[in-house]
């Protein structure tokens, strides 16, 4: 049994036969003085998750010991993320323990990825050192990931299965473990167990609690997101639901809130809510759109271009209207109908006042 791997990957079959051969079960690493230090990496790597979106890599010794508590620090962690049952948590806890993998994965030779990719249940295999995964598979877990360079038409096939550079590879697997412990939690966790964990669970709510009460709810009382066009509800509702969105998508989201008069920490509190939130990137990205941080403040991208990054999302029939050529047109007509208004939109989706315009992205989006 290779005990190094069972650590480094805690989901794996053979880390559940590593526990099985020293005893361990959920009573004692509950319980017994001899998986303290479990409890405590267990809990370790549900506070990373909420501070960071990523549990770290403790470096493992030879000895069997610490690679026994790194294994049972799994199943306890997924209890306590069990016990606050909180849907937010359980994602960002996933995509935290999938990107741990991920990383590490970067360091496998090619069988080893691909061994682990089938526990996934992902149909891979490796030739010559190139890894493919079966298209169907490729399709599943590559769907949420908005980038061109990941739509089947640009990926290169050979008998219904995709090549993909390791870094590719490894980063489907990525949406695969994420999506296989998002399914299995919340475990049922009987009561016993629960007021054995409840201190650790106290501090995991506490910490959660914090990350969530920094920012305030985000929409301001005069935007109104039922009105926003069809692209730009789609892109809030992937960063909401952990999506990785494309640079291009991010910036057309921000610019267009920025442009309906909601400040840094506005937007900030809607992209707090996905389970990939990385504070530091994105205050730095918000106030360069913004003009916080660049000193040039930069307009959503008009229809055009949306459509020639693959953002633009299920057009509606406003969306059709020959004067629907850009986001801000869109929320603004849906905004006024009920009251009447008239002042005249240019075609960048500015208003027509005397106010100054904002400067086009050097991109376009």
């Amino acid at each position: 049994m290779d005990t190094l791997r069972a650590a480094r990957y805690p989901f794996l079959e053979e880390s559940s036969a590593f526990a099985e051969s020293h005893s361990a079960d959920i009573v004692s690493l509950m319980m017994s003085p001899s998986y303290a230090d479990a409890r405590r990496r267990g809990l370790d790597r549900v506070l990373e998750s909420i501070r960071k979106s990523e549990v770290s890599y403790v470096p493992l010794a030879s000895f069997e010991y610490e690679r026994l508590m790194e294994v049972m620090s799994y199943p306890y962690a997924r209890v306590l993320v069990s016990c606050v049952n909180d849907r937010f948590l359980t994602k960002r806890y996933a995509l935290a323990e999938a990107v741990r993998m991920n990383r590490l994965l970067g360091e496998e030779r090619a069988d080893a990825v691909i061994s682990i990719a089938k526990e996934l249940k992902v149909d891979a295999v490796a030739r010559n050192d190139m890894l493919m995964m079966h298209f169907t598979d490729y399709l599943r877990l590559s769907s949420r990931i908005k980038s061109m360079e990941w739509k089947l038409v640009n990926s290169e096939l050979f008998g219904g299965n995709v090549f993909l550079p390791n870094d590719k590879f490894c980063r489907a697997l990525q949406n695969a473990l994420q999506d296989k412990i998002e399914s299995e939690l919340p475990l049922e966790v009987p009561k016993d167990i629960r007021a054995m964990v409840s201190k650790d669970v106290k501090h995991v709510e506490i910490a959660l609690n914090e990350m969530k009460s920094r920012y305030g709810d985000g929409v301001d009382g005069n935007v109104s997101v039922e009105e926003f066009p069809p692209c730009m509800r789609a892109l809030l509702a992937g960063t909401q639901n952990g999506l990785n969105l494309p640079h291009s998508g991010r910036f057309a989201l921000v610019s267009f809130l920025h442009a309906l008069g909601m400040d840094s920490e506005q937007i900030m509190a809607l992209f707090s809510k996905s389970p990939d939130f990385d504070e530091s990137k994105t205050i730095y990205q918000v106030k360069h759109i913004t003009g916080e941080g660049s000193g040039t403040e930069y307009t959503p991208p008009e229809c055009s271009t949306m459509k020639s990054y693959g953002i633009c999302f299920e057009p509606d029939g406003l969306c059709d209207n020959e004067k629907v050529v850009h986001p801000l047109i869109y929320y603004r007509i849906k905004t006024r109908k009920g009251r009447g208004d008239a002042l005249p939109v240019s075609d960048d989706g500015s208003e027509n006042n005397d106010g100054a315009a904002a400067k086009d992205h050097p991109d376009k989006g």
